[in-house]
């Protein structure tokens, strides 16, 4: 009898996952995977906890209740810090650096992904040209983008992406579905919140669809 292959391990598990807050449910029990490749797609109204749980998934909040697994094993802090990537909704950079100094800073700290570049990376977003500003310079809506620099640069297979589309135009929401499929492409995957389907990368998706919790829709 031929041998075969055991089945792969989903890149990130979530098994009876909750958190509340002051004893208010916010979500859950959710249970919940993404494989390598393919992206989860977390819609629910403002409320439903879509933030909270990227920040529990990113280990910045502690879940009162369930497990994660990524890539097999228990996600405790070194195992989040190899596999995750996290863009929220504040960019993340430091305001009196320039643009390249705050992309060679990030790299010192989170490593950088096989042969690219910080300034290859702002060609990519679009900011080349950019490199001697400063962050605080910048408009909202090329902070994001260089956040999205940051981002490709991140050698972490998980991405977690909080409403990226957010203070993009149409050319910058066409770039994160272009990073998005490059990077799943590779091997990674992504969890992107999104308040509706309109946004949403063109790409292998599961769909996690949170509401608020009962108690609160009836306040």
């Amino acid at each position: 009898m031929p041998l075969t292959d055991p089945p792969a391990q989903p890149l990130l598990e979530a098994r009876g996952l909750r958190f509340a807050r002051n004893d208010d449910p916010v979500f859950g029990p959710l249970d919940f995977s993404v494989d390598a490749g393919e992206a989860l797609l977390v819609q629910g109204d403002n409320g439903a906890g879509k933030t909270t749980l990227l920040r529990v998934l990113a280990g910045l909040l502690r879940a009162d209740a369930g497990e994660i697994d990524i890539d097999g094993g228990a996600a405790g802090p070194a195992r989040r810090a190899r596999a995750i990537a996290y863009l929220g909704h504040l960019p993340g950079l430091k305001a009196d650096l320039s643009v390249l100094e705050n992309l060679e800073f990030l790299c010192g700290l989170q490593g950088r992904r096989r042969g690219q570049l910080p300034e290859h990376a702002l060609g990519i977003v679009g900011l080349a040209g950019y490199e001697d500003a400063l962050a605080r310079q910048l408009s909202a809506g090329q902070k994001k983008r260089l956040s999205l620099a940051r981002l490709w640069l991140s050698p972490a297979p998980l991405w977690l992406l909080d409403e990226p589309y957010a203070n993009l135009d149409l050319e910058g929401i066409e770039l994160v579905n272009r990073m998005v499929q490059a990077h799943l492409r590779a091997g990674g995957a992504a969890l992107v919140t999104t308040h509706g389907a309109y946004a949403a990368p063109p790409v292998r998706t599961r769909l996690l669809a949170m509401t608020r919790p009962v108690a609160e829709r009836a306040a």
